[in-house]
């Protein structure tokens, strides 16, 4: 409890156990109701209070209305001798609260009675079907957005609220927004898997959980690897995303030629047998949490909080899934608008990262901020969350677009006009069997259109075998990229560089763009190198790469 007992704030203490107001001239009259809101906020400066935790800490149980809150606060600048227009101590958020911006001194622990206030941690967990998943989830908040927050690497959503500093964290996001918090699949409350998931699967979940919770549009934020998969959502479901924050985050994980910030692959290895020989002790915390090295409640936490979030063999899949990943050729396609924030002195992901994932971005603001932690919630996560909640002020999709992200699997047949309406039957009902739809047909030339390229991979395998056993001949090529899909027809640079990936294939062969090879990290699909070709007149050559094929249940199917 806190020693004091009092609140000190440029000339003014509140003394909280005689419940009194005092100046440089003595008692400063407030009344109760003043007082009590005065106390709250001053209790907790820099965090911007919503409107309903106002109501419901202050008088709970009661219904008062929120217009008491602007009564309220007028008295309380009347008595400071604050300025609503160049405020020193109480800030406004229109229709969403007020922010103590003021120094106080005597705030970090506050007594019991405080305390009281606070609203109970939105611990409730719900779970949302994802094919045969179950997904874990929260929602707390009632603000005017959606926001949906993806944890980086593991997650437990009930380990967030036993970290003081996660639980402040993500109550000031409530105080903006409806906060939706989940689990990966795999990952604590959520369904264990055999398969770490793919960034195709885990936008199926946040799909999952969205709906389940009724929301049409939200803002994605991601910590970390959380970035990719939301910048990848983006640009896929941009009906369904009002905007982007990326914290601490990558465009690729390893090193490359082209991107000399991330570690090799022996660095890497390293650290998978790291955490094969000491997981459930605070891995990892010396590059994430810098600051709380040498807090042993922190630790605990930390220690506890990963063994809850994964097994030991479930962390080192997903280390190597989010090894693999690379979304380079997706971030120019985003099309709505993005905040990339991070830290200049992060030890986990280089300053220089995200300084290139916004350089991606065709609508991204990018802010350094000072500190050497990569989880946000430590250091100065104040920064930070101003930072978001600017943002989400103003950021908004400014309509939405036939343009999105889409994987187009180009199939060209034979001549053969008997075998064409069989073909055609085939490609439609594989294209339906996995999450796709034919979207023109031109000649011997069918697309198909997927919103995830390895949905689009087992359906181009499944329909390559199924014409093999026919004795039909086709040519199939796959390409990821931003199209335009009015009126159903799929149109722009990404259907022709298919169609010249599908030129290139033998019979009944499926070839891929690096593109597409990119984006599917962590399915078991594999690949053999094709070479180097240029697709695309005027632009740099494409890597293409064969899908090794292998029997499945899917070689039952024939054509008729």
């Amino acid at each position: 409890m806190q020693v004091e007992h009092s609140l000190a704030f440029d000339q003014f203490v509140l003394d909280q156990v005689s419940g009194e107001l005092y100046g440089r001239k003595g008692a400063v009259p407030l009344t109760p109701r003043a007082l009590a809101m005065l106390e709250y906020l001053a209790a907790r400066p820099g965090r911007l209070i919503g409107k309903r935790e106002l109501l419901d800490a202050l008088w709970p149980g009661s219904y008062v209305a929120d217009g008491v809150l602007k009564v309220c606060v007028a008295e309380i600048r009347r008595a400071l001798g604050d300025d609503a227009q160049a405020p020193r101590f109480i800030e406004t958020a229109h229709r969403r609260g007020y922010r103590f911006i003021a120094p106080v001194t005597g705030a970090s622990r506050p007594t019991a009675a405080q305390q009281a206030f606070e609203p109970d941690p939105p611990v409730e967990v719900h779970y949302a079907r994802s094919g045969d998943v179950n997904i874990a989830y929260q929602v707390l908040g009632s603000g005017p957005i959606d926001l949906v927050f993806v944890m980086g690497w593991v997650s437990h959503l009930d380990y967030f609220w036993r970290e003081p500093s996660f639980a402040r964290f993500l109550r000031r996001l409530a105080a903006v927004s409806r906060l939706i918090l989940f689990d990966k699949r795999g990952t604590g409350l959520s369904d264990p898997v055999l398969l770490m998931p793919t960034l195709e699967q885990r936008m199926d979940d946040v799909r999952a959980v969205m709906d389940s919770v009724g929301s049409r549009r939200a803002v994605l934020l991601g910590v970390s690897e959380g970035g990719p998969m939301c910048g990848l959502f983006a640009a896929t479901y941009p009906e369904r995303t009002e905007s982007l924050i990326m914290i601490g985050t990558y465009a690729r994980r390893l090193r490359a030629p082209d991107y000399p910030w991330g570690p090799t692959p022996e660095q890497r290895d390293a650290f998978c047998r790291e955490l094969l020989e000491h997981w459930g002790g605070p891995v990892g915390i010396e590059d994430r949490a810098p600051s709380k090295v040498n807090d042993a409640a922190f630790r605990t936490w930390w220690s506890t909080y990963l063994r809850m979030g994964a097994s030991p063999a479930a962390a080192v899949v997903l280390t190597r899934m989010n090894a693999e990943i690379d979304v380079r050729h997706v971030l120019p396609t985003v099309r709505v608008p993005a905040l990339v924030l991070h830290r200049t002195g992060d030890r986990c992901l280089l300053v220089d990262e995200g300084r290139y994932v916004a350089s991606l971005l065709p609508d991204a603001q990018f802010v350094a901020l000072p500190g050497e932690d990569h989880l946000p919630f430590v250091g100065d996560q104040d920064a930070m969350l101003a930072e978001i909640e600017r943002f989400l002020v103003n950021a908004r999709a400014p309509h939405e677009s036939t343009r999105k992200l889409a994987t187009l699997l180009c199939l060209e047949a034979g001549d053969q006009p008997a075998a064409s309406d069989q073909i055609d039957a085939l490609v439609a009902d594989q294209a339906l069997r996995h999450g796709g739809s034919v979207a023109r047909t031109a000649g011997n030339r069918l697309v198909a259109v997927f919103d995830g390229p390895a949905r689009a991979i087992r359906c181009a395998t499944a329909i390559s075998s199924a014409a093999r056993r026919a004795a039909q001949p086709v040519r199939i090529g796959l390409h990821t990229g931003e199209c335009d899909l009015s009126a159903g027809i799929a149109r722009g640079i990404v259907s022709d560089i298919g169609n010249r990936v599908a030129a290139l294939a033998v019979s009944n062969e499926v070839l891929v763009s690096r593109t597409v090879v990119d984006l599917v990290a962590g399915s078991g699909i594999q690949f053999d190198d094709r070479g180097v070709h240029r697709l695309d007149r005027g632009a740099p050559e494409w890597s293409v790469f064969a899908v090794r094929q292998k029997s499945t249940p899917d070689e039952a199917i024939t054509v008729s």
